[in-house]
């Protein structure tokens, strides 16, 4: 039985900086961030957006009448939770209207939470073929401003639906994983922000990628020029690069030409968006797909996913014979195009901007957000949300 993504979308919040500009305020080199790290713009999540309303936002726009029938299983993987206890998937499942038999799960592990889901979903769809699983990544990456980590902040969100018999890419069994208990990113949970190790973290995501790439060719029997294209996740899009550096010279020129320009349209949208954290692999195979026109039926794409602390994992899919029909290219350029920018000065009140951390009631106005649902505030200590 095939199963993998039968469809894919995402939504980023309607704000974003524009790196040059951040990189002027912050007397850096704009160099630095354009092309050191690979960074044009930034999204910004106000205050109306969180991990429950950037999933549903993400789900939405895919979804129909028959999907909201099938779906049994919800998954959300996020490192932004909103609650200790409740899932967002609960929250996103009302949302978005699916029928109440349904599971609702949240799940979490660094930058690699939507992956478990997606093999988790797969075992579902493979007992129970005629079900449909909702799997999303959302995130909004934090470090604070004028930190080190400031230029690989983001806000995002990727939904796919797995099913039997994908219209889209069919997922293969030839999964790698990889798991070591390093501190390379992590954040307790009496923290506002991550604790992060910039440098070990880049060195780490390299081995992680050698390390699993060694054991995939060994164990499968793979080389380069089996892929059309390799995505990976991208906390920024120069990350990638480094990693796939490490063994493109094993392929043959023109595969190496293709794999790098595959590459860098697998990364513009990542580019426009900066970090989604769990979401970021996905929106790098989101801007493969919708920016390579000479794709193909049946070509094989390779995916890269690490989550610090850290797992990693390597596997491939397969494009269906109607992929081109799914992709939501006019859509996406849309949502892109239409954002705000934000002056520095705007950036940084906004960011400063909390909702209370002890409960008391607070409202929002969800005129100043165009997105079909929102955060309307809290009362009782409980997240109010609505889709418009």
């Amino acid at each position: 039985m095939k199963i993998g993504i039968d469809k894919i979308g995402f939504y980023t919040p309607s704000f974003y900086v524009d790196m040059t500009e951040l990189a002027e305020a912050r007397n850096i080199d704009p160099n630095k961030f354009t092309i050191g790290i690979g960074q044009d713009k930034m999204a910004f999540a106000p205050i109306s957006q969180d991990s429950v309303t950037m999933g549903a936002n993400a789900a939405l726009q895919i979804l129909n009448e028959e999907d909201l029938k099938k779906i049994d299983l919800v998954i959300l993987a996020t490192e932004s939770g909103i609650d200790e206890s409740k899932a967002g998937a609960v929250y996103i499942h009302r949302l978005l209207g699916i029928q109440p038999f349904s599971r609702a799960i949240e799940i979490k592990e660094a930058c690699y939470g939507a992956t478990a889901g997606i093999n988790l979903a797969k075992d579902y769809v493979a007992k129970h073929p005629e079900s449909k699983v909702l799997v999303i990544g959302s995130d909004i990456a934090r470090y604070g401003l004028e930190t080190g980590g400031e230029a690989t902040q983001g806000a995002g969100a990727v939904a796919m639906v797995i099913s039997a018999n994908p219209r889209c890419i069919t997922l293969e069994d030839d999964n790698v994983f990889y798991t070591e208990d390093i501190m390379d990113f992590w954040r307790p949970v009496y923290s506002e922000y991550a604790c992060v190790e910039g440098k070990y973290s880049t060195e780490q995501y390299i081995h992680f990628f050698q390390t699993i790439w060694e054991k995939y060719r060994e164990k499968f029997g793979k080389k380069l020029d089996d892929f059309a294209a390799i995505c990976f996740h991208l906390p920024y899009t120069k990350m990638g690069k480094k990693a796939l550096d490490t063994i493109i010279e094993t392929a043959p020129s023109d595969v190496q030409e293709r794999l790098l320009e595959n590459y860098r349209l697998s990364t513009l949208y990542s580019r426009s968006v900066g970090n989604i954290y769990t979401g970021s692999l996905y929106l790098s195979f989101i801007s493969l797909l919708e920016n390579q026109a000479n794709l193909q039926a049946n070509d094989k794409i390779g995916f890269f996913s690490y989550g610090s602390g850290a797992v990693g994992e390597f596997f491939h899919g397969t494009l269906q014979p109607d992929f081109k029909k799914y992709i939501r290219t006019e859509e996406h350029a849309e949502l892109l195009a239409n954002r705000t920018k934000l002056s520095i000065s705007d950036y940084e009140t906004k960011f400063k901007q909390q909702l209370p951390k002890d409960g008391s009631t607070f409202e929002i106005d969800p005129s100043s957000d165009p997105a079909p649902i929102v955060l309307t505030g809290i009362q009782d200590h409980k997240r109010q949300y609505i889709k418009k």
